[in-house]
């Protein structure tokens, strides 16, 4: 029972501990990277490139998290003036045609990805297979469409669907 907690707990957290940890990599190699420069006068390459790889997962995951906890930025002016059914039904139909831009997004990445993968090539001081760093990206359109449609499933069970539109503009 008590791996089922944790899993649940890894499940439920996954965004925000895989950007703790990915900043904390990318922290920790600007740290080396400066200690490096200031002692020595030059940099270590590798630092560099892990750095620049935690961010741009951090980037990817981080608007899966945002998404996960319905905090994007949104034009919402227009709702102002709709009944609560109507708002609900625009802010539904905007955030399918959100899914369906990510999983339209998701296979175009994967698919260059695949010719990544079929000739690979490797990072120029890490020495590992580009593709395999740049997976991030349709997993984090996936993961992003998925914790948008995850939300309104919880909703949908709690019977909270409409406080998305009703708490926020009170006729």
């Amino acid at each position: 029972m008590k791996i089922l907690n944790v899993a649940k707990k890894a499940y439920d957290n996954f965004e925000e501990i895989f950007c703790v940890l990915c900043v904390a990599i990318m922290v920790t190699c600007l740290m080396i990277q400066v200690f490096f420069r200031w002692i020595g006068g030059s940099g270590m390459a590798w630092t560099e490139e892990l750095s620049r790889y935690a961010f741009i997962w951090t980037v990817f995951i981080a608007a899966a998290l945002v998404a996960k906890h319905n905090a994007h930025v949104r034009i919402t002016a227009q709702y102002a003036l709709m009944p609560v059914k109507a708002r609900l039904a625009l802010l539904i139909s905007t955030d399918v045609l959100w899914v369906i831009a990510n999983l339209y997004f998701a296979w175009l990445s994967w698919n260059v990805i695949q010719g990544g993968l079929l000739f690979p090539e490797l990072s120029p001081t890490l020495g590992i297979v580009r593709g395999y760093v740049e997976m991030i990206v349709p997993f984090g359109f996936l993961l992003m469409s998925w914790r948008i449609i995850e939300g309104y499933v919880k909703r949908v069970i709690a019977g909270t669907l409409r406080e998305l539109v009703e708490n926020n503009y009170n006729q």
